[in-house]
């Protein structure tokens, strides 16, 4: 098996490539020379202030550089890939703060050994320099019943804490209010993570197998395999399982959390999971913890502490007095935390009712007109041809499409016929295309039903009551034509139904000065045109519409849609002169 491959360079530059990255896209971030720190920008802005650092190993991207601002990190710390940064580059940017005038730093860590260490090394040689500096240990995994002598791990949970303790040293309190106020948070924050696949660390091989169908509970994000294994289930069935777990008191390391608490809640995508599917969960998470009588304050839903390209979730809780959601919600300039609202997630009406809708034209009583029965005629010489055509028009679609031409038609057809047997034709034009319009819209689907009622809906303007002469026709079916061209893309010699419909419609212009004994020349030669032009499809190279996909050698017949139009004016045609 070969290491999965990644857009990078190389294995051994990722890691400042993506710094470096980082640091270029924003304009208040930049790199300390010979190490991996990112830096603030503007921190004289730290003068008199606690400065907050963190930092880990990477790949967990955003995290930690991402949420650099004011109200979060002063600066941040990077190892290589999932390896604790070094204690010279700790040192290094603990005493770039304290240059800059902060009046102490405090590290924030997770609960992993080698943080631990390197950090609190760094710690005691930066006290040696009289440098102000404490520690906050982040240790709120959920995972395991009776965690050992290491203790619980750091997880997304850190991310609060870079919050709260932000907002804290932002307002100017000292360092060891808040050091002491973040302890005490720490006592109401959880987390578990479940996954569908391992990860890769660049250059090497997944971290551990997991076969297809199976998912992994309580992993970290350092690639290590879970507590638990079991199948992939339903989003809701993952989510009560993962809230179950974290909540049970028979584990030492479980969530208090009782009816009529209130929490924030952090949806993390690991990596590698859809938006879509966080989403999913996200709604999941909201309505078990409310079915539990937990009332759900706020909600981040993203990529907040990935590990790499993981494909899973992990769900942080905290529970939140009202203090704790006024640090939460004040304003950070951190680029990587989310744009939230104040306004309390449960409790709230999230759904909008629409407008009332207006009576579809199709409902509507008409009054009949002297027109109406020969617009009944076209139009059941129009649908009975439809219905004859639709296998024809199924095998030519066949050739170039999903082979459901004369299937939509037939469905237009069948439609207007059944409405036609309860209806009166209304004596106004204009009004029954625009019950046309409706009934394709409705019944025909997809995009020859969208563009059917385009063309009806544009030209029923041009055609009323009291202008419906040969004229006024002809105007309508030229700005139905033009719409179909303005929002469908297409114009003639694409190879679709424009090319039997845009000829016609030409020729239909000339009934603006046709005299009234020359009307139906115009008529049968535009009704010739669409046959022409249907025909000519044929030598067209498609390019709109499902046949641009196909390569043109295989596309040698007529276009269906075209030659449903040139059928559909042949029967009206038709229609016309039987009243002669």
């Amino acid at each position: 098996m070969e290491p999965k491959k990644k857009l990078i360079n190389s294995v051994d530059s990722c890691v400042d490539e993506a710094l470096c990255g980082l640091v270029r896209a924003s304009g208040s971030l930049s790199l300390l020379k010979g190490h991996r720190v990112v830096l603030r920008s503007d921190l004289d802005n730290l003068r008199g202030k606690v400065a907050l650092l963190s930092g880990g190993g990477s790949g967990h991207e955003p995290a930690h550089g991402g949420y650099l601002g004011a109200g979060m990190l002063s600066a941040a710390v990077a190892g290589g890939v999932f390896a604790s940064p070094p204690p010279a580059s700790i040192l290094a940017a603990i005493l770039s703060l304290h240059t800059a005038g902060a009046s102490g730093v405090l590290l924030i860590v997770k609960n992993y050994t080698g943080d631990r260490l390197n950090f609190g090394l760094a710690a005691e040689q930066a006290r040696n320099r009289g440098v102000a500096v404490d520690m906050v240990v982040v240790a709120e995994d959920c995972a395991f019943d009776q965690p050992s002598k290491a203790g619980r791990r750091g997880l997304c949970g850190t991310i609060f804490i870079h919050k709260l303790a932000g907002a804290l040293a932002e307002e100017g309190f000292s360092l060891d209010q808040i050091v002491s106020k973040t302890t005490e948070v720490l006592k109401g924050i959880g987390t578990l993570g479940v996954s569908l696949s391992p990860c890769s660390v660049p250059g090497c091989l997944p971290s551990f197998d997991l076969p297809p169908g199976d998912m992994e509970l309580g992993l970290g994000i350092h690639g290590e395999p879970g507590i638990k294994r079991s199948k992939v289930a339903s989003a809701d069935e993952v989510v009560r399982t993962m809230l179950d777990h974290m909540t049970n008191p028979d584990s030492q390391s479980h969530l208090p959390l009782k009816s009529g608490d209130t929490v924030v809640v952090c949806v993390n995508n690991l990596g590698a999971l859809s938006c879509l599917e966080i989403a999913v969960v996200t709604k999941a998470a909201i309505i078990c913890l409310e079915g539990r009588g937990v009332a759900v304050a706020r909600v981040m839903s993203g990529s907040f502490m990935t590990s790499l390209e993981m494909a899973g979730v992990s769900l942080t809780l905290m529970r939140a007095d009202q203090e704790t959601l006024r640090l939460f919600d004040a304003k950070t300039s951190a680029p990587a935390w989310p744009n939230l609202s104040s306004v309390c997630v449960s409790g709230r009406n999230y759904i909008t009712d629409p407008q009332p809708a207006s009576a579809r034209p199709q409902d509507d009583t008409h009054s009949d007109g002297p027109l109406s029965a020969v617009m009944r005629e076209a139009l059941e010489r129009v649908c009975s041809t439809l219905l004859e055509k639709q296998e024809e028009l199924n095998a030519l679609d066949r050739a170039a499409g999903d082979g459901d031409c004369g299937n939509t038609h037939a469905q237009a057809a069948k439609a207007i016929r059944e409405w036609l047997q309860d209806h009166v034709v209304p004596g106004c034009p204009g009004k029954l295309l625009s019950v046309l319009a409706g009934l394709v819209q409705e019944k025909m689907g997809g995009s020859s039903g969208a563009l059917y009622s385009l063309f009806l809906t544009a030209a029923a303007g041009h055609v009323t009551e009291g202008q419906s002469n040969a004229a006024a026709w002809a105007s309508a079916m030229h700005a139905g034509t033009q719409a179909m061209r303005r929002y469908g893309g297409a114009d003639p010699g694409d190879r679709t139904m424009l090319d039997a419909l845009c000829p016609a419609v030409d020729e239909l212009m000339k009934l603006t000065a046709a005299p009234p004994g020359g009307q139906m020349a115009v008529l049968q030669t535009a009704v010739q045109k669409a046959a022409s032009g249907a025909e000519s499809t044929r030598d067209l190279t498609a390019r709109a519409g499902r046949a641009s996909y196909i390569a043109a050698e295989r596309v040698t017949l007529p276009d269906p849609g075209a030659v449903a139009v040139a059928a559909i004016l042949r029967a009206a045609l038709e229609a016309l002169e039987g009243r002669k």
